[in-house]
């Protein structure tokens, strides 16, 4: 089968590969029909991930058909799924209290193990889930949109409070598109105006913050004076998650969606007299690629609006490269692999 191999930082190629032996039980053996490109796997090909051995083939974001089941494995081939990427022991503290998404042993694919960037993978049964009416282009971008549901749910931020979302890229976007559904009041913030205008144009945001040298009187006039009761940070960016604490209500909560190698600081004395809450955010959980299936199901999501770009696995190996260097107009790319 033909798969797309990042041999070293700077370097993708097509390459043959065995398809997958017959799956064991409880597994599945799968055709790929969409994989997105996440921007780890940019920063794979960058060489800027700081824990990925290579070479690798990437892709984590899969929509794919059921081709064989394993022996008691209850999903029927053909059938077509979403795929949750994330690989957990079962038996760590996380995975023993409920928490897979954070296992103390995760595998990720297309990261710690190879990925979807080819035409078949085999996944255990548990990791996937019917896409039901979802297309596969949908169903591609199902687990992205997790992460900020996840996060959303992680804030427990209750309907009618004012949620500011900091990062217009794809898991911003993502994050904001759940908390609006969650019923909070978004207001977004970024550094380019073009993401802002995408927002309100294509997915219908009309409160967004540009951040310059007038953000903290735009944020004091946008709140009353009160600041947000619920921020997100997902940036990706250590200064930005540093200055983020200063946009928080009194007794507001800051979730940190995003994660850098970096120490993040802040001031005691401001962090205390908000009693503020800090939260990370880590992957999702089936939870969560439940409630982004049933949304996009319900009409919730714009998904032909989020995809702007896309391509083949012929093709990616050449276009991959291209959007690293210029993300102009990008929010997410997919690959098609398979029909449908």
């Amino acid at each position: 089968m033909k798969a797309v191999l990042c041999s070293e930082p700077g370097r993708l190629e097509i390459v043959d590969r065995h398809r997958p032996g017959a799956p064991a039980a409880g597994w599945a053996r799968l055709a790929i029909s969409r994989v997105g490109i996440c921007g780890t796997d940019y920063h794979i090909f960058e060489g800027k991930h700081p824990f990925l051995q290579y070479p690798r083939v990437m892709g984590h974001e899969i929509s794919a058909t059921v081709v064989e089941a394993g022996p008691g494995t209850r999903l029927a081939p053909g059938t077509l799924v979403v795929v949750n990427p994330y690989l957990s022991c079962g038996s760590c503290i996380a995975c023993r209290n409920g928490r897979p998404n954070c296992c103390t042993a995760i595998r990720v694919l297309g990261v710690h193990t190879d990925g979807a960037f080819c035409e078949e993978i085999v996944m255990p049964e548990e990791n996937l889930y019917p896409a039901k009416s979802l297309s596969p282009d949908e169903a591609a971008t199902v687990e992205f949109l997790a992460i900020g549901a996840h996060a959303v749910r992680r804030s427990g931020a209750p309907a009618g409070v004012r949620s500011l979302v900091i990062g217009a890229g794809p898991i911003g976007l993502g994050t904001a598109i759940f908390s609006r559904i969650a019923g909070h009041h978004v207001t977004l913030l970024d550094t380019s105006a073009e993401r802002l205008a995408f927002a309100s144009d294509k997915l219908g945001f009309s409160r967004g913050l540009l951040a310059d040298e007038h953000l903290a009187s735009a944020i004091a006039q946008a709140t009353e004076g009160d600041g947000f009761d619920v921020v997100f940070d997902a940036t990706g960016n250590g200064g930005s998650m540093e200055r983020s604490f200063a946009h928080v209500a009194h007794g507001g909560t800051l979730v940190f969606v995003s994660v850098v190698k970096d120490e993040i600081r802040f001031s005691d004395p401001e962090f205390h007299k908000r009693e503020m809450t800090l939260v990370a955010s880590r992957n999702a959980t089936h939870e969560d690629f439940q409630h982004v299936i049933a949304s996009i199901g319900n009409g919730l999501v714009p998904v032909e609006a989020l995809i702007t770009h896309r391509t083949t696995l012929e093709e990616a190996v050449y276009d991959l490269p291209r959007w690293a260097h210029d993300k102009r107009g990008l929010v997410k790319a997919v690959i098609r692999v398979g029909a449908g």
